[in-house]
């Protein structure tokens, strides 16, 4: 995470906004992401004609015509020619790039909508996006740098959406992804992607753990940036800014795409090799807007329990998913809520369930909730299913969720790729295997105090006489000091 300078010219950036009368923190983002791109446009432009002039092949620029509108350009006009440019020209014109420029990002500038008041925040804000890349590029690793510096400014989102989103803390991303063991082949989505944490967080895992397979590979290195990441929102300012996010963290052109995943039209059917995500948790959508293989598998309105048959049917055999689950769903009593843990359990492969503390999520929500990661095979495969209780993620329970010096997740990682060693645990430990038979017996309740157990300390006290021997000392010193302080008063 960003520290220092940086962040602290992101944070008067932001001040900026809030004194100009933007306080929307969805809308500062997504104003910032429009400008961001604006400039990236320049610098890609130029990029661009260097590289034409070295290979000497021809390029016409984007600004043909237009060199007005170039960042370059317009961040030395005076405010209110700014302001008429970004309006009048800038703005219309980056709505236009989809038919010459398809990518994912120039996609969702389409509708784009300036909201920023007056000219004079409108210079103030310009200028000090060029301090912040000026800062980002005296950082050892600019890309890092840079995507840090959007992950701090998306931290600022502190509200809730409609439908329960809210955003996922970033070190439990980090945790799910590495517990999904992902590889360069892999085709990766989150079907509900909001700022494409997960997607993002799992491209820094690749370039971490398969730099050279991937980037020294001209089609591995073609597929991380076209075809590896696909992300559904319905939510249009989330996916502008998901792009953008990911645009930030060099993923050239994911599948970042309007589409509402639990619909008919949604067709991936056995497409993906992992799955990550964290679906929102109180949508009650209408059985005649689900699609109706999905009803198939669980009858209901909940989205959480939907969502879980649809990571289902988009895995390919032997994908894997790890996602956010609200407790409701390991022990909920309905036929629907049985009926899709019965189908992971019965039909795929059951691997584990991770018990998170309630304050994760604060100072957003106080939900309590857990990690499922499961295999689909499509002939059973659950043997002995992995529970762990977290008891820390690192930072404090509060809303103030304040960094702590230990934490579990290390310890759950470590564990959940040595599994074998598991094996030996008792009930009464954090971590412990408990057999497919004892969960089919518990009517597949998948909550982990249904397994866990206490361990009793025996505590040993004095014996009676012991005690009122001890009292009675007490009560001979009480009096003698009442003594000793009635003599000072009478004296």
């Amino acid at each position: 995470m960003i520290t220092g300078e940086l962040k602290n010219k992101v944070d008067k950036l932001w001040q900026m906004f809030w004194t100009g009368g933007l306080t929307n923190p969805l809308d500062v983002i997504e104003q910032i992401t429009y400008l961001m791109f604006i400039r990236d446009l320049d610098d890609m432009d130029n990029t661009r004609k260097k590289d034409s002039l070295i290979l000497r092949l021809a390029y016409t620029s984007i600004f043909a015509g237009k060199e007005h509108t170039k960042w370059s350009t317009l961040r030395d006009k005076p405010a209110e020619t700014m302001y008429q440019l970004v309006q009048g020209e800038i703005f219309p014109f980056i709505k236009t790039l989809h038919t010459n420029n398809g990518s994912t990002y120039a996609k969702y500038m389409e509708d784009a909508i300036f909201k920023l008041p007056t000219p004079r925040l409108l210079e103030q804000v310009i200028t000090t996006i060029d301090e912040l890349y000026e800062l980002v590029d005296k950082q050892p690793d600019r890309k890092d740098a840079r995507g840090d510096l959007y992950e701090y400014m998306l931290s600022r989102l502190t509200t809730a959406g409609t439908n329960g989103q809210f955003r996922t803390p970033r070190h439990i991303i980090r945790m799910m992804v590495e517990l999904l063991d992902l590889r360069p082949g892999d085709t990766i989505c989150d079907p509900a992607c909001g700022t494409s944490g997960f997607l993002v967080s799992a491209g820094e895992y690749l370039k971490e753990n398969y730099l050279d397979e991937i980037f020294l590979d001209k089609d591995e290195k073609a597929h991380y940036n076209n075809n590896m990441f696909t992300g559904y929102d319905m939510d249009r300012t989330m996916l502008r800014i998901g792009a953008m996010n990911m645009m930030t963290h060099g993923i050239g052109n994911p599948h970042i795409i309007y589409k509402d995943s639990l619909s008919d039209q949604n067709l991936d059917n056995g497409k993906y090799t992992k799955i990550l995500a964290n679906p929102p948790f109180k949508g009650s959508l209408d059985y005649d807007i689900v699609a109706t293989d999905l009803l198939k598998v669980a009858k209901t309105k909940k989205t959480e329990l939907l969502f879980l048959a649809l990571f289902l049917r988009m895995l390919k055999n032997g994908g894997r998913c790890a996602s956010i689950v609200p407790d409701g769903v390991l022990f909920g009593s309905s036929k629907a809520h049985v009926a899709i843990r019965e189908e992971i359990v019965e039909n795929h492969r059951l691997e584990a369930i991770i018990s998170m503390p309630s304050g994760v999520f604060k100072p957003y929500a106080g939900v309590s909730t857990a990690v499922i990661i499961f295999t689909k095979t499509g002939a059973g495969g659950t043997d002995d299913v992995w529970f762990y209780d977290m008891q820390s993620d690192g930072y404090s329970l509060d809303d103030k969720r304040n960094a702590l010096d230990s934490s579990d997740i290390p310890d759950i990682v470590a564990r959940f790729k040595n599994l074998a060693v598991e094996k030996d645990r008792e009930r009464t430990q954090q971590s412990f295997l408990v057999p497919k038979d004892e969960i089919v017996n518990n009517g597949y309740d998948l909550s982990i105090n249904k397994y866990k157990q206490s361990a009793y300390v025996e505590e040993v006290y004095p014996a009676p006489k012991d005690i009122l021997v001890e009292i009675n000392d007490l009560e001979r010193e009480i009096a003698i000091g009442l003594r000793e302080l009635e003599a000072l008063i009478d004296g």
